[in-house]
Parts: C-alpha cells; sequence; structure tokens
C-alpha cells in the first residue's frame, strides 16, 4: 500500500468515525428542535418568524429597522423591489411565410435621431442611451469618465444628470446631454454651451419632483468645488425650477436654452402620473424637441421607499399614454419620445421602440453590467455601490478603463441581440419595427397598449 492509498483510507475512517459519533448528536438537537416547533405556544415559537414573513417581509423588516434606528428618512438605493405590470405581457409575432425574414446578411440600420426639427439634432449610432447619473449627487469621477468612454465608442450618448459639471465629461464623451436642473450649479450658460441636447429636468419616476439634501460628509472633495458649495454648506435639489412658477413659463425657459446653446435639441424629463396628457400638453406649447418619460420603475442612487413604492405610473402605461397622446395632437414626428425605467433586457427595449419610442435610456443594468467583476472588490462584506457611487468607501479600488471596456460590450451586445430580432422580424432598420409586430399575451397588457390579442375568444 502506497502514501496516498493509506492517506485516503485514514481519510475515509476518520470522517467514518465522526459521522458515527456525531450522528446521534445531530439527530438529538433536530428532534429537540422539531419537538418545540411542535409544541410551544406561538408567542415562545420561533417558527412565529416564518409565518410573520409571509405578511411582514424581510424588506418592510430590515427597512422599518432603519426608520427605528434613526428617526429619519431612509433612502434605498436602485429603485423599487415592487413587481410593476411590466412588456411581458407582450411578443414578438416572427416573420416565416406570410411575411418573410430578412435575408442573411442584411445589414440591419440601428441609427436614430433625436430632436427632429431642432437645428443640429442629435444623431447616434443606436437607439439606447445612458440615463442621468450626476457626478457628485450620485456617482464618482472614475464613473462618469467611463461612461464617457463607452458611450463615445459605440455612438451613443451618456446624461450628466443632476450634478456637477466634469470637464472629464465632455472631454471624453462624443454626445453629451446636459441637464438643466433646479440648483444653480446645473444652469451655468459656460456649460450648457458644450452640451449637444439639454434635458430640463422636471421629476423622475423613483423620485418624483421631490426635493433632495446631501449633506457635507457625502460630499466632499472635487465635486463640492465644481457644484460651487462652502465647505460645511448642504447641497440643496430643489423641488421645483425657480425660473418656473406656472406650467406657461417652460416655453420662456425652452426659447432662452434654445438661443444660448445654438441649436441643440432642448427636450424636458417627466416622472409620469395620472395628469400626463396635461403635462405633455405644457411640453408641446413650449415647443421642445424631445420628451423622455421616467416610468415607475426607474432607478435612483437613492429615494425615500415611498416615493419609489407609490408615486408615478409603471413604464408601459405611460408610454402608452404618451404615444396616443402624441398621435393625438399630431406631433410624434415632431417630438421625439424617450423612454426609461425598469429597461433590463434588449427585448424589453425593442418592444418600447414597437410601441412608438425614440429611443430608451437605461441607469441600472449599464451601472450594474460597468461593475462586472470588479464587485469582488466590496462583496460580500460591503455592498457593490461603495465602488461606484461618490461618497463610496471604495472608489480608489474601481477601474475606469475596465469599466469601460465592459460597458461598451454591453451596449453593443444588447444592439447585436437587437439586430437578431429585427432580422426575424422581415425588417431591415430598427425604426421599422412598429406595433404591428406586437401582440398580447393577456387583457390586462391589450387594454393598457391598444395591442391586440394573440388569441381570439371562442364564439358564444
Amino acid at each position: 500500500m502506497n502514501f496516498w492509498s493509506g492517506l485516503g483510507i485514514g481519510v475515509f475512517v476518520t470522517m467514518l468515525t465522526g459521522f458515527i459519533f456525531i450522528r446521534p448528536i445531530i439527530k438529538g438537537v433536530l428532534a429537540n428542535f422539531i419537538k418545540r416547533i411542535m409544541k410551544e405556544r406561538y408567542d415562545k415559537n420561533i417558527w412565529e418568524m416564518i409565518t410573520a414573513s409571509k405578511r411582514y417581509t424581510p424588506i418592510y423588516n430590515i427597512e422599518n429597522s432603519l426608520r427605528a434606528e434613526t428617526g429619519k428618512v431612509i433612502n434605498r438605493p436602485f429603485g423599487s423591489p415592487r413587481k410593476f405590470v411590466n412588456f411581458d405581457g407582450l411578443i414578438f409575432s416572427p416573420a416565416q411565410l406570410a411575411v418573410m425574414a430578412t435575408p442573411q446578411g442584411t445589414s440591419i440600420d440601428t441609427k436614430i435621431q433625436i430632436g427632429p426639427r431642432a437645428s443640429r439634432p442629435l444623431k447616434l449610432d443606436m437607439p439606447i442611451l445612458l440615463g442621468g447619473m450626476g457626478y457628485g449627487v450620485a456617482v464618482s469621477e472614475k464613473v462618469r469618465i467611463a461612461m464617457a468612454k463607452a458611450t463615445a465608442a459605440v455612438g451613443t450618448a451618456t446624461n450628466a444628470g443632476e450634478g456637477g459639471f466634469l470637464p472629464e465629461d465632455r472631454k471624453y464623451a462624443r454626445h453629451l446631454i446636459l441637464q438643466f436642473a433646479k440648483a444653480d450649479w446645473s444652469q451655468k450658460e459656460e456649460n450648457l454651451k458644450q452640451a449637444d441636447a439639454i434635458e430640463i429636468y422636471i421629476g423622475q419616476g423613483s423620485h418624483a419632483a421631490a426635493s433632495a439634501k446631501i449633506y457635507p460628509e457625502n460630499l466632499q472633495g472635487r465635486a463640492r468645488e465644481i457644484m460651487d458649495l462652502d465647505p460645511e454648506e448642504v447641497a440643496i435639489l430643489p423641488s421645483r425650477h425657480k425660473e418656473m412658477n406656472q406650467k406657461e413659463d417652460l416655453k420662456q425657459l425652452v426659447n432662452y436654452l434654445r438661443n444660448i446653446t445654438g441649436g441643440v435639441p432642448i427636450g424636458i424629463k417627466l416622472s409620469p402620473g395620472h395628469l400626463i396628457e396635461k403635462d405633455l400638453e405644457a411640453c408641446i406649447k413650449a415647443k421642445v424637441d424631445f420628451i423622455s418619460i421616467d416610468g415607475g420603475q426607474a432607478g435612483t442612487k437613492g429615494s425615500p421607499p415611498i416615493l419609489e413604492d407609490d408615486f408615478g405610473l409603471p413604464t408601459i402605461y405611460a408610454l402608452s399614454r404618451a404615444i396616443h397622446y402624441l398621435e393625438k395632437r399630431n406631433v410624434k414626428d415632431q417630438i421625439s419620445l424617450l423612454v426609461g425605467g425598469g429597461f433590463f433586457t434588449p427585448g424589453d427595449c425593442l418592444k418600447a421602440l414597437a410601441m412608438g419610442a425614440d429611443a430608451v435610456y437605461m441607469g441600472t443594468a449599464p451601472l450594474w453590467a460597468m461593475t462586472h467583476t470588479q464587485v469582488v472588490k466590496s462583496v460580500p462584506f460591503e455592498p457593490p455601490t461603495q465602488l461606484t457611487f461618490y461618497a463610496g468607501t471604495q472608489t480608489h479600488q474601481f477601474n475606469e478603463e475596465e469599466a469601460a471596456y465592459y460597458l461598451k460590450n454591453f451596449f453593443l451586445s444588447f444592439v447585436e441581440e437587437m439586430k437578431v430580432a429585427v432580422e426575424a422580424l422581415g425588417k431591415t432598420s430598427i425604426r421599422m419595427v412598429n406595433r404591428e409586430d406586437l401582440v398580447a399575451l393577456d387583457e390586462l397588457t391589450s387594454q393598457i397598449t391598444g395591442i391586440p390579442l394573440a388569441y381570439k375568444k371562442a364564439k358564444s
């Protein structure tokens, strides 16, 4: 018998001996535990945790514990865990015989244009854009640089969000959308003049139009300087624009921005509610070039759960109503419609485009894609946001070149998959995909979207 055979036998004997002696102990402990569950009254029975969790979920438990700890408003990252009605109730109808599939090797056009009646429309190579993630108020400098480089590499746009104007954004981005937000630091003319499009920020799906505060301990360094904040000044994100006291003031603001930026598209970002048609009418009268609808599933750097869970129409509701109203007013071909909020797959993005959106913007999915394997620098002891958020404790470990590479691949893969779908629909351009390519799988989705059901009711 050689050494390794002897060692193997020794290990086996040791394990077998341990199992023989430990088994009765495990059996005894388990038997005692089961007897206690079966016999003890509920107020002393650990089983109450199971029954309670069926109506008082771990999410509610933890968040209420956080409220109990501080007595202050809590802010939850990445939006609502609530299950909204989404695009799962829609399916594409493949081209086969009645409609022939596109021949293999045919080039699929993915280019789009935002703001067709603007003097300088925004022309992109793909219909997927990055949503606003502000420097300082949300993400770090390294994240912003990675976003700028990746979007430039694939020919799409990055959005500066509500944060301070980072010069590197303009340096590395090919197409840069600047938000005209409600704080003074986002309204400097010398910065706005560098934009390829301006998005007037009114509200977002996961935050509505509520105000927010960022305290000095969470906003130090370069961002504080760029935002012109005093050392101990609290950064205030107001709930409304000081230039707008009534909806009619929007037109004057649009004209001002159009004049100082030389004709780039001027748009507006809205959190859709039940008054969405009235909000859209105000946009039409102000002659905006595009409208960004941010549905209730939208993500955020951090918002109170009451705003994330209980405000804003689900994205599919908002998109359906917006398209219907713009068509009713005969401006759908004049005003580009962008939509965001809960988009995680190429299929859902293409469904939104088929319904009538001109482009889809995403935030949460690209942010996770760009961290990719870098998450191992944080987990399991810290959340990955510590790598990417401005006030994170691990931002120095974030590699922006790796992030830019993986984010570029994410966008390329998304669009290549959408091209496959366009080919399977018998089309040659992503802009050719329309509502006739879709069917609804359930009555609710059909009623929401106006898209016919895939099945026909039997005649009585």
